[in-house]
């Protein structure tokens, strides 16, 4: 099954959600990533929002190109319609192409802050039990700190890689349950599908 996964930032693409994908089903897939910012490939002109035209714009991409199934993942970034505009497209027949498509609240960041053990693990020392990830104002800035501070040198999409090839997933589904637990519930039932 070969599957095209858009997102918006390098620290999505640079393992991360890959690992994430493969825990969710699809460990037999072929992943091919690119960004919900290529402007090579234009939001579709018309009606709809912005979020809702760029998404049906990367699923007829995504056929284009020949892929089976396309995974989209932004971040909510304090725009509360970008769940609404995703969740249009999801659901949108303008395209037959099987897609999981989610939204992170408030960033795909906060969901590396969900699971203390696996922090731990990751970063090699002591890290607390933080607050709710999808209330946290600045997730990425709190990680380049837990990063910053600890005994491991790697990168923050290093980091990331390592927390979602070993995060626990009922964790993680409890602690972000507005955009995790949907999103993870799409992946399944896609590769479940496939």
């Amino acid at each position: 099954m070969r599957v095209l996964v858009v997102s918006e930032g390098k620290h999505e693409s640079s393992g991360a959600m890959e690992n994430l994908l493969k825990r969710l089903g699809g460990d037999q897939a072929d992943f091919a990533f690119d960004r919900v910012s290529n402007n090579t490939v234009h939001a579709l002109h018309g009606k709809g929002a912005g979020y809702f035209k760029r998404a049906l714009r990367w699923l007829l991409e995504a056929e284009k190109q020949g892929f089976d199934a396309m995974v989209l993942l932004i971040d909510e970034d304090g725009q509360r319609e970008r769940a609404r505009q995703i969740g249009d497209a999801q659901e949108s027949a303008s395209s037959r192409l099987p897609r999981a498509m989610g939204v992170a609240i408030r960033t795909f960041d906060a969901w590396m802050l969900a699971d203390e053990t696996t922090l731990t693990t990751v970063l090699g020392c002591a890290i607390a039990r933080q607050a709710d990830p999808e209330t946290i104002r600045d997730p990425k800035q709190i990680c380049a700190a837990l990063l910053a501070n600890s005994q491991n040198q790697m990168t923050q999409s290093e980091m990331y890689a390592r927390i979602m090839a070993q995060v626990n997933i009922a964790v993680l589904d409890l602690r972000c349950q507005s955009g995790f637990r949907p999103f993870a519930h799409r992946i399944r039932c896609l590769f479940e599908h496939k």
